[in-house]
């Protein structure tokens, strides 16, 4: 088995505010939906080697506040800056065997974690 996509939640009306975070200050790239979901609202994002993050329309909304995403960056000091400078609450954890991170949030409150592999 692969991992083929992820959902995390955005609340009614997200989709802007998603793009901005997710598209602009991440750089992911959108990626249309099937017609047939179109309708639901949200945003979908390539992640890589085929791999996508679902941002789906949920009410009542509560954001992810300990389950997350883990992204993975090769620059994680220029992503925290971005992230800094956009406002962005950036929360260091301790470091993992072969990798450094940190964590932030979405415009709507979800955890986010944020990964470079060790040189």
């Amino acid at each position: 088995m692969r991992l083929d996509h992820v959902q995390i939640a955005i609340p009614t009306h997200g989709e802007h505010a998603a793009r901005a975070f997710f598209g602009t200050l991440l750089g992911l790239a959108e990626i249309p939906k099937p017609a047939a979901l179109a309708g639901r609202g949200g945003c979908w994002f390539a992640l890589g080697g085929g791999q996508a993050l679902h941002l789906g329309v949920e009410e009542p909304f509560h954001p992810a506040r300990k389950a997350h995403v883990a992204l993975v960056t090769d620059d994680l000091d220029a992503l925290r800056a971005r992230l800094t400078a956009a406002g962005c609450i950036v929360a260091d954890d301790i470091a993992l065997p072969g990798q450094r991170r940190f964590f932030t949030q979405d415009p709507f409150g979800n955890r986010l974690e944020i990964v470079q592999p060790a040189a």
